[in-house]
């Protein structure tokens, strides 16, 4: 017999926090706005249901957790320093076990390697302030 204990409300509300941000901070600056509208028709980074159910255990739910960091660490700092070999390996260590736990990221490290709107300005990104939107 196996205990499991299962994720906190914290960490699930987390965990869509981490992909909004991906949504909302990342994706703008290396894809056009119709690119990430096919992403969210995909469901690229929603798992299916038989896997959120999968998922909802405090191991898994930390694991999902620490890829989507370590994602968004490799591609924040590829921004600032430039690509390196040793960030390749992670981001695809990361994806690995995103693919897992059924979050579907069908990325390569190469296409964030050129910045398409360095501004970030799109209709996915978070306003400034909450009275612009």
């Amino acid at each position: 017999m196996k205990i499991v204990v299962a994720s906190t409300q914290e960490q699930e509300h987390h965990i869509t926090e981490l992909i909004d941000y991906i949504y909302s901070s990342i994706f703008p600056i290396y894809f056009e706005d119709e690119y990430i509208g096919k992403f969210e028709k995909w469901n690229v980074l929603e798992p299916k249901e038989e896997d959120v159910y999968y998922n909802r255990t405090l191991d898994k739910a930390f694991r999902v957790i620490s890829s989507l960091q370590a994602i968004i660490a490799v591609l924040e700092t590829i921004q600032e320093e430039g690509y390196q070999e040793y960030y390749g390996e992670l981001f695809a260590k990361n994806v690995r076990i995103l693919n897992e736990y059924g979050y579907l990221f069908p990325f390569t490290i190469e296409e964030f390697q050129s910045v398409n709107n360095p501004q970030g300005i799109s209709k996915y990104s978070k306003p400034a302030n909450k009275y612009l939107a």
